[in-house]
Formats: C-alpha cells, sequence, structure tokens
C-alpha cells in the first residue's frame, strides 16, 4: 500500500473511533441501566416505573408514573387517598419530585383536596420557578394546572380509624406539654416541665428537662413511598409521596415534601430515598448526608448506615430508614429501630426483587 493510501486509511479509521466509542458507551449502559428502587415491597409501583424508564421515558416521568401507581393502589393506606386521618379526620398528601440533572424540585405539602399528590409536584416543576407550595394555595394551583379536584381524600376506612381514635380520647396524639392529658382537647400549653411516664403525668422541674412518650410510628401508619430511577441515559431522578403522620396536628408537613430529608438526587453522584419518623428525620437531612458521604467515596451502604447513625446518636428510640443508590446503579439500604425493605428493578431481573435490611 503507498504511503498516500495508508495515511487515507488512518485518517478514515480514526473518524470512526469516536463513533465506535460512543456505541460501546451507549451498550455499557443499557446492560446496567435503567434502575429502580423504592423504600418498601410497593411492588406494582416498581413495576409502573420501569414500564415507563424501559420504554424509554425519562427518570422524572418514570418517578411520577411509579409514585403515581402507589397513590391509586393507596399503598398500605399511608400514601395517597383515603388514609391517615389527621386531628380532625381530613387526609392531606405531601410529595417531592427532584431531576438530579437540573437540581430543579417541585413539592406540595398539607395539600387538601387534590388526590395526586406526585404530579401536583411535578407541575409545581414544570409550571412554576418555586420549589414548594403548600396548603389550599397548592390544591388551587393543581387544580388551574388540569389536575381534578377538588375532592374529598377521606374513605371508609379513614374515617373508621378516626372515630375509634376519638373514643380513645385521641389517643395517642402529637401532643407535648400541653392539657388535658387524656381527652380530645383543645389543649392548652402547660406551663411547667411535665414528664410523661405511661398514661401518668407528673410536674418536674429537674434541670428543665421534658419527657413525653412519642407516639406510635410504623410501616401501616406513618409510611414515604420514595423512589430513585436512573433511565437508559443514566441520569437520575428521585420522588416521594405520602399522606402524612396518622393523628397529625392539622397543618403538620413531614419530611416527605422536604428535599434532602425524604430524597435527594445528583446525576454526578446517585440518590437517595428515606422513610420513617419524618419529624425527627428531617432534622438531620439524611438524603442529602448519603449523596454527599458518596460523593466523598462512601459506598452506598457506608453512605446510607452513616447517616442514619447520626440520628441514632442522638435519637435513639427513633424509627427510620433510608435507601441509596449511586450513579452506577448500586444499591443498599440502611434501618433503625425496625426491619426495612427496598425493591429494585434493573436489567439482571426478570421482575421486582425485595431487599430486607436488619437494624
Amino acid at each position: 500500500m503507498a504511503r498516500s493510501d495508508l495515511l487515507i486509511f488512518v485518517s478514515t479509521l480514526l473518524l470512526f473511533l469516536p463513533l465506535l466509542t460512543v456505541a460501546d458507551a451507549e451498550l455499557v449502559k443499557s446492560e446496567k441501566f435503567p434502575v429502580v428502587v423504592s423504600t418498601w415491597p410497593f411492588l406494582e409501583a416498581v413495576r409502573a416505573a420501569w414500564r415507563a424508564v424501559d420504554s424509554g421515558c425519562s427518570a422524572v416521568e418514570a418517578v411520577v408514573e411509579g409514585c403515581s401507581a402507589c397513590e391509586e393502589l393507596r399503598c398500605d393506606g399511608t400514601v395517597g387517598p383515603g388514609g391517615s386521618p389527621d386531628e380532625n379526620g381530613e387526609t392531606m398528601i405531601d410529595a417531592l419530585v427532584m431531576d438530579g440533572v437540573t437540581m430543579e424540585v417541585g413539592a406540595v405539602a398539607a395539600m387538601r383536596y387534590i388526590k395526586d399528590g406526585i404530579r401536583a409536584a411535578h407541575l409545581v416543576m414544570k409550571y412554576s420557578q418555586h420549589t414548594l407550595l403548600a396548603g389550599e394555595g397548592a390544591s388551587a394551583f393543581a387544580i388551574s394546572m388540569g389536575l381534578p379536584g377538588p375532592m374529598n381524600l377521606s374513605s371508609p376506612e379513614s374515617v373508621k380509624k378516626w372515630s375509634d381514635w376519638k373514643e380513645n380520647q385521641c389517643q395517642p396524639n402529637f401532643g407535648k406539654n400541653v392539657v388535658p392529658a387524656n381527652d380530645c382537647g383543645p389543649y392548652k400549653p402547660n406551663n411547667g416541665a411535665v414528664n410523661v411516664s405511661g398514661d401518668k403525668r407528673t410536674e418536674s422541674c429537674e434541670m428543665g428537662a421534658i419527657e413525653y412518650r412519642p407516639p406510635l410510628v410504623g410501616p401501616h401508619n406513618h409510611d414515604t413511598i420514595s423512589m430513585a430511577v436512573i433511565d437508559k441515559m443514566g441520569h437520575i431522578a428521585v420522588g416521594t409521596s405520602t399522606n402524612g403522620a396518622t393523628y397529625k396536628i392539622p397543618g403538620r408537613v413531614g419530611d416527605g415534601p422536604i428535599v434532602g430529608s425524604s430524597a435527594y438526587a445528583d446525576d454526578e453522584v446517585g440518590g437517595c430515598g428515606a422513610t420513617g419518623d419524618g419529624d425527627t428525620m428531617m432534622r438531620f437531612l439524611p438524603c442529602y448526608q448519603v449523596v454527599e458521604s458518596m460523593r466523598q467515596g462512601m459506598k452506598p451502604g457506608e453512605a446510607a448506615k452513616d447517616a442514619i447513625s447520626r440520628i441514632a446518636r442522638r435519637y435513639p428510640d427513633f424509627v427510620g430508614a433510608v435507601v441509596a443508590v449511586d450513579k452506577n446503579g448500586s444499591h443498599a439500604g440502611a434501618c433503625h429501630g425496625w426491619t426495612f425493605q427496598y425493591s429494585v428493578q434493573n436489567p439482571d431481573m426478570d421482575d421486582v426483587q425485595v431487599f430486607t435490611v436488619l437494624p
């Protein structure tokens, strides 16, 4: 071959090398992505997200589809309408969606009369420059953007649960340092420090310490779906939806719509979802901590355990869990105070698999 012909051949080959590299990279991505990870064995929600992302939808779109499926199914009675009545017997919705590419967030909190929490949160992201809308303002915005409403979010089950609670003198409840002790209120501040042990209350001024009986928190009365999706392009998004803590004080906002607490995502690192005692967990932003720990080199399991241990050191009686997934699709969970399960689907699985994490 003449030197000129060889140069032409080599030049032509070099032109195609970038194309081969891109093709190889896309092949690698297609082998490990997409990935769907969700708190709890919410299998149908994961399947809905998987169908969306596997058909080519973005991570954000898949998160919305997955969490919306859980709302429609009223997962565990703690997601979507018809569950977790507050002190007035009303169900409200908290939800969040976050795009790990743009870092945009849309969220709604204490939203009344609208059943589609995750879709409302997505509308906040798409059609406003805000991050979080709350209360009836969130409801009005969602309706103006096309969601159905207003509607009653109660169900026969939630009404009965509330009625039974009223008959039990509204116990347990989320009041602290208030009187009367064993009635449904209205409550007033107790000006003295109060110790509570079982059903007995005594005055105390010792060291100004105040102890109280925490309300029951468990997977069937206080829970969140928190989902992370990595799409075929390797982009990550997270979302949450919950109807909050049962018998909460009206107006309470949990960690569900709080970015960095219930969920967080960064395309450069990975994502995280949380569930449990949101009033405690939101003080520590555990999902932000998980992602930042992974950014510093921790593996998902190490980052998850570290975030949970930070809370447990201060609140040894708290109940909660996080699940972490890095940008390569590796995942792990950590928990405290209960046995936690999370669900995963990726190209290596024929169907959703459930992973169990012990405290």
